[in-house]
């Protein structure tokens, strides 16, 4: 069952950027099973199975999760549920990930087929792990598949996201004895200019100021202020545009209240045709063979990698649960087993057909 390998995994902590401990356990843990995975260049964990010839299916869970290193893992079960920061996303997954290897029967592959445990798919992580590994072996790569997100739901349609960290600064002083500008003024001015910006409703894009903080005193003038800008659309002029003006916001900000202003790009997800069809058609026969109904949907995961290289791909969720990225995060330990027949199943279907 998947639940041997859950707690483990969830326990053990993986934030983006240090997910080093994590990646050791998976290691370990495909060792224990009779294989020999290797570490690459930005800490994915790849084991390559089946022929050396043809070109493989990728199957990626990443191991990253939203929370600190200091976070309390801990495990527990309610009720029936289990619950614990990074449970589900993406802990079940690796988890179903690694029972599926444990149950491969390696003499039925007739194509490559690599198992990935990929680094840095979360918030400033901007799919590190997903991007190097394409990035290195497109042309090796049929079809890639993020294994990741809630059984029944594919994600078929990758939306495009552009990351943008703006630092505002000035001389600073005394809140008594100086004049000058806040930084804080223009951080407050760029916020409620950017919230002001018209947004399409179709094609569907968004904006959201995530994180704001300056100042270090109340009785200081600020003199640095900064936030981190998240844009989002399913059409690329769409994102293009909001990203102008976005830019023009934060530039106007910067000159009403008299700071400087820099504007670094901080996240790059490509958004686009993820080419899903002919695999969508496979995933929909795996689902109904365990009893799901599958259906589809929009959003940003490590499958946007493929989009550049025109590679077949989507996201797959093998597991039901909620509350992703909350520390009360839970898993309903019976549908692990219900996510793996359907991987396993999906897996024979594309060995049968393979979209090359």
């Amino acid at each position: 069952m998947p639940l041997d390998y859950l707690v483990r995994i969830a326990q053990t902590p993986a934030p983006t950027f240090h997910e080093g401990e994590r990646a050791a356990l998976m290691s370990r843990l495909w060792r224990a099973l009779g294989h020999e995975p290797e570490q690459d260049e930005v800490g994915n964990v790849v084991l390559r199975l089946g022929p050396p010839e043809g070109k493989a299916l990728v199957l990626a869970s990443h191991l990253d999760t939203v929370f600190a290193g200091d976070t309390d893992l801990t495990v527990h079960e309610t009720r029936g549920r289990l619950s614990g920061p990074g449970l589900g996303d993406n802990s079940a997954s690796l988890a179903v990930l690694t029972a599926f290897l444990r149950d491969l029967q390696l003499e039925r592959l007739r194509r490559p087929l690599w198992l990935v445990a990929n680094v840095a798919e979360e918030g400033l992580g901007d799919l590190r792990g997903a991007k190097h590994l394409l990035a290195q072996h497109a042309e090796r790569i049929g079809a890639f598949v993020a294994v990741d997100g809630y059984l029944g739901l594919a994600v078929t349609k990758a939306v495009g996201v552009r990351r943008f960290r703006a630092t505002f600064s000035g001389p600073g002083g005394h809140s008594w004895g100086d004049k000058g500008p806040s930084a804080l003024h223009a951080l407050g001015l760029a916020i409620t200019a950017l919230y002001s910006l018209p947004l399409p409703h179709s094609p569907r894009t968004t904006l959201n100021v995530g994180e704001a903080r300056g100042g270090n005193s109340i009785n200081s003038i600020a003199a640095s202020a900064q936030l981190l800008l998240d844009l989002r659309s399913l059409d690329p002029y769409a994102l293009e545009t909001l990203q102008e003006r976005a830019r023009s916001a934060i530039e106007g900000a910067a000159r009403t209240a008299g700071v400087q202003v820099t504007l670094e790009q901080v996240g790059d997800r490509p958004g686009g045709d993820l080419s899903s069809e002919a695999l969508l058609k496979l995933a929909r026969r795996a689902a109904e063979s365990v009893g799901v109904e599958l259906r589809t949907a929009a959003s940003s995961t490590d499958a946007n990698a493929a989009a550049p290289h025109h590679i077949p791909a989507l996201a797959l969720g093998v597991y039901r649960g909620g509350n992703a990225h909350r520390e009360d995060e839970w898993v309903a330990p019976d549908s692990l087993a219900t996510g793996l027949r359907m991987l396993c199943k999906f897996v024979d279907l594309y060995q049968e057909r393979p979209l090359d």
